[in-house]
């Protein structure tokens, strides 16, 4: 959760929110301790379970996770951000992450993505 430390959404005024209203991950990201520090913080969360979790639930009571039409359709929104990040991996130095600096990583992954929107 450390990524989610970092977050600043920039508004029309005053300073930057530092926390989403909604977190979207994929099926490695699921786990109880991920939940519940969402929960803690207030943050919504859209992420799939795991097969091996759903079994693990089956033979245990509980509560089942909410994954019904309304966060599939959500869902289905993270697969742009997934062709996009896969796009931007086609560049050696981002995919490897093989630059020294911060600066010089940002400074490559803004060309690559500036170069792909064009």
């Amino acid at each position: 959760m450390d990524t989610l430390s970092e977050i600043r959404v920039a508004g029309r005024t005053g300073r930057p929110r530092s926390r989403p209203d909604r977190l979207l991950a994929d099926k490695g990201y699921p786990s109880k301790a991920n939940r519940a520090w969402l929960r803690e913080h207030g943050i919504a969360a859209t992420i799939p379970e795991r097969e091996d979790q759903i079994t693990h639930r089956r033979k245990r009571s509980g509560r089942p996770i909410d994954f019904g039409r309304e966060q599939r359709e959500r869902y289905k929104g993270r697969n742009v951000v997934e062709r996009c990040f896969n796009k931007l991996k086609q560049w050696r130095g981002i995919a490897m992450r093989s630059d020294k600096t911060a600066r010089n990583y940002h400074s490559a992954l803004c060309l690559a993505a500036t170069l792909q929107w064009l």
